[in-house]
């Protein structure tokens, strides 16, 4: 597998980037969703990448979120932002809310978890 000028190449598969799009494998599906599809699943790998990290009592939250959220804003920026609203729904809600005022042009889901009550 070679990854070169944002094109990854794969015995005959290939994945690119069309301008203001994301990777399609053979320009058909979008990597991400490709995963599943019986079609193109001999050209894929789909092992997670798993991170183990304690939680402490210094942990305030999570931000679960897909691109929609973090294309248009960094990982403190979000914190910043959900750390202000106690509600962990709210604050879900907010995050959203500020993406799509950063016109996010991508699908927007996101899952705030606090682990402190403060």
């Amino acid at each position: 597998m070679v990854f070169t000028s944002n094109v990854l190449v794969s015995k005959s598969v290939m994945c690119t980037p069309a301008i203001g799009d994301v990777a399609r494998v053979n320009g058909q599906l979008a990597v991400s969703r490709a995963f599943g599809d019986k079609n193109l699943k001999s050209h894929l790998r789909s092992d997670p990448d798993v991170t183990n990290i304690d939680i402490s009592v210094d942990s305030d939250l999570l931000i679960l979120a897909s691109d929609g959220l973090w294309k248009v804003m960094s990982n403190q920026e979000a914190v910043d932002i959900a750390k202000k609203i106690r509600n962990p729904q709210k604050a879900a809600k907010a995050l959203i809310v500020e993406a799509l005022h950063r016109e996010s042009k991508d699908d927007i889901s996101c899952i705030v978890v606090r682990f402190r009550g403060n």
